[in-house]
Order: C-alpha cells, then sequence, then structure tokens
C-alpha cells in the first residue's frame, strides 16, 4: 500500500532507539523527504542519520540531542524544529512499581517528560499546523486504558493522555489536523525490560524471571518496535484521513481481555 508520505517533514520525539529509532525507518521506507530525530542520546541518532542516508538517498535526517524533561527544552526544540508535517510524541519513561513504591519526585519527572512534554510540543505545533493538514501522533500505552496498581504511574499518565488526545482531536479536523492515540502494549525494547522486571519481583519474587512473563502473553511473545511503528507510519498518512480523536490499542487483546500482561 503506497501511504502517499512522500512529501511529508516528520519529528520524532524518543527517536535514538526502540518505537520511535523504529518509526524513523518506517517514515523512511514510505519516502518521506525529512526527519527530524530527537532524544537525549546523540551519538545512537547520528549513527542513524548515517544509516537512514545511505539506505534512502534523497532523504534528509536532523538531529537534535536533547534531554526533553523539561518546558525550555521543549520550546527549544520547536524553535530549531520550525514546520513539520507530522509530529510523533514518543518520548517517555514513567517509572514502573506501586504507589508505595514510586516517589513524588520519580512522578513529577517521569509526568515532566512523558505528559507534560506531550502537551507542550502538541500545542506548540498544532498552532502550526493549522490548515496545513498537519498530524500529531502520541505514542502512549495501553496501561491508560488497563489499570495496573504496579505501574501506577504509568497507568495515570498515560490516562491523562488519552483524555488529552481525545478532547483535542475530536475538534482538531475543524483546523484540518488529526490528532491520533497509539496504545502500546508489552514491546520488545529496553524500556520493557526494566518494566518486566519490576513486574516480576511484584508477580514472582525474582526479577530474574522476568522471561517466565512472556507465557502469559498473546502469542507468547511481545510486539515488535517495527510492528507499532508501521501503525504509527499508517495513522499519519492520508489513507487514514478521517481518523482523528482515538486512541489504536496494539497489544494483541491484552486490554481487551482485561488483564495486565
Amino acid at each position: 500500500m503506497q501511504l502517499n508520505l512522500n512529501t511529508k517533514s516528520v519529528l520524532i520525539t524518543g527517536a535514538s532507539k526502540g518505537i520511535g529509532l523504529a518509526c524513523a525507518y518506517s517514515y523512511a521506507d514510505e519516502g518521506c523527504r525529512k526527519l527530524h530525530l530527537a532524544a537525549r542520546n546523540g551519538d545512537a541518532m547520528i549513527s542513524a542519520k548515517a544509516d537512514l542516508e545511505q539506505r534512502y538517498p534523497g532523504i534528509e535526517v536532523v538531529v537534535h540531542a536533547l534531554d526533553l524533561s523539561s518546558t525550555a527544552a521543549m520550546e527549544a526544540l520547536v524553535e530549531q524544529v520550525g514546520y513539520v508535517d507530522i509530529l510523533v510524541n514518543n518520548a517517555g519513561d514513567i517509572p514502573a512499581g506501586s504507589l508505595e513504591i514510586v516517589n513524588d519526585e520519580a512522578w513529577r519527572k517521569g509526568f515532566d517528560l512523558k505528559v507534560f512534554g506531550y502537551i507542550t510540543l502538541a500545542r506548540a505545533f498544532y498552532s502550526k499546523m493549522k490548515g496545513r493538514d498537519g498530524v500529531i501522533i502520541n505514542v502512549i500505552g495501553n496501561s491508560g486504558e488497563n489499570w495496573d496498581a504496579s505501574y501506577i504511574a504509568g497507568s495515570t499518565g498515560n490516562a491523562a493522555l488519552m483524555s488529552f488526545t481525545k478532547a483535542l482531536g475530536g475538534a482538531s479536523l475543524n483546523d484540518g489536523v488529526r490528532v491520533v492515540g497509539i496504545n502500546p502494549g508489552p514491546v520488545a525494547t529496553d524500556r520493557m525490560l526494566k518494566i518486566m522486571k519490576r513486574k516480576a519481583i511484584d508477580m514472582l519474587g525474582d526479577e530474574a524471571r522476568w522471561e517466565e512473563l512472556f507465557d502469559k502473553y498473546p502469542g507468547k511473545r511481545p510486539a515488535t518496535s517495527e510492528e507499532v511503528a508501521d501503525l504509527v507510519s499508517f495513522m499519519s498518512s492520508p489513507k487514514a484521513g478521517y481518523i482523528t480523536g482515538t486512541i489504536v490499542t496494539i497489544d494483541g487483546g491484552i486490554a481487551s481481555r482485561g488483564s495486565v500482561i
């Protein structure tokens, strides 16, 4: 399927690895002309830039090595980027753990990066996208619809971002902008490993047994980053041009069956 993304420019946060990096390759494969990659790990993105520009002649990749956990850093990123057709909000690492384990500082740090970070960038780019067929994709997480006491900060933050996405996206098409949320379940990334080890402690009493939890997954596996990235590309394409203000879940059915994993 031709997604008709060949004239598009994209900003991806959290782009140095995992879902964000997979999104960069998916967009490049669909012919996007310019990619802005933003994350803390500049070296990883510089390496990705070299590989992407070698694989996809004609693409322009711009690296923004920034810690996006503050409003000032978000505003600096907006200034550096200027305008893009597609914003992929993907940066965030809200800590796993129960109410007793995750302290106030960890809650605030996680929310500053993910919850307020998504909102800040969405606000900044929405005004630039009005009347220009812009798209904002918020990569959130299925714990926002499938509450998990052992990931309470993440569940709370993700639920807030789901509401934000629906509220903004419900009216955004009037301005020529689409806003869509993507809710991955467990995905084979470094971040998932940290969460799985926390769950293994809570459920099995030993973080070293985290791989045993795969037996509880649909298909006995997590999703791949590429599966999520391809969904992101499709949802941001003209083929999904009448989809806005909604959340698309990719978790093998975990949320629908009401389980945590």
